[in-house]
């Protein structure tokens, strides 16, 4: 069992989920490890979380509201806390994409973060932020979730050839990733084309961003240098942007072709993914 120490709720949103989870634990009158068969994990996990050693997941969120009975108010807490795990400088951009409708991206290096594999992501991550890559996963996994609701956005990716060629994990990971990207072939809201190396110059060799239009708001512009983002509603800027978009989808391969080089490329240089 985790040492018992004082909790302050206003530090974060973590802190604020330990001390709950601690409040109504010992409310039902339960130890940790009582909590832990409960909801099958152990005495020790239910300690770190309440003392903010470790986050919890939309899983263990789910599990603990059927165990103790709190009718959804750690599902709902979990997605605050695993947004907090994002860089900081990132979050603005992580709440205003969960509200838009659209979402039109280029990128030139690596998959788009709503479609990568949690291997793919941890890979990536790993990289910048060995120590806290469960974190980070956790929280891109998150993010994921505005594609599976009930609404949600129309979303439209240009992946430039290197994010398929690139490799990020292992063979193994790559395969997986690609398999991912063909999933989304029946999905009515998602797209993906490629932009082939032959293609040459295109409207977008400066690098990724990302369009952003809302049922109520001005549409943005969005791109990240290596510790910051930028967004713009500016409209000069997103008329320029938008034209550019629509001039990079037409030299990019159709997304039945797109799909055909991912499934080549996801065989030939990946080995077949059965």
């Amino acid at each position: 069992m985790a040492d018992i120490q004082t909790l302050y709720p206003d530090a974060s949103p973590l802190a604020y989920y330990g001390s709950e989870l601690r409040r109504q634990r010992e409310a039902q009158g339960l130890t940790q490890p009582q909590l832990g068969t409960i909801i099958f994990c152990t005495g020790s996990l239910i300690g770190q979380i309440e003392t903010t050693k470790k986050i919890p997941t939309r899983d263990f969120s789910e599990r603990l509201d059927a165990g103790l009975g709190t009718d959804g108010v750690f599902s709902r807490l979990v997605g605050l806390v695993l947004r907090s795990q994002l860089p900081t400088w990132f979050q603005p951009y992580a709440d205003i994409e969960a509200k838009a409708t659209y979402i039109s991206t280029y990128q030139a290096q690596v998959v788009y973060g709503l479609l990568q594999t949690e291997e793919y992501a941890r890979a990536l991550l790993r990289v910048e932020h060995p120590r806290r890559v469960d974190e980070m996963v956790a929280a891109r996994l998150e993010r994921q979730r505005i594609l599976k609701r009930k609404n949600p956005p129309a979303l439209w990716v240009v992946l430039s050839e290197a994010a398929l060629l690139q490799e990020v994990g292992g063979h193994a990971v790559m395969r997986n990733q690609l398999a991912r990207l063909l999933e989304f072939q029946d999905d009515p809201w998602v797209q993906i084309q490629v932009m082939p190396f032959t293609a040459g110059e295109h409207t977008a060799m400066m690098g990724s961003f990302t369009l952003l239009r809302f049922d109520d708001d001005p549409d943005l512009f969005y791109v990240e240098s290596y510790d910051q983002g930028h967004m713009t509603a500016n409209p000069s800027v997103i008329k320029e942007r938008s034209v550019g978009y629509a001039r990079l989808q037409a030299s990019a391969l159709s997304p039945e072709d797109s799909a055909t080089l991912i499934t080549r490329v996801m065989e030939e240089r990946y080995g077949n993914q059965s």
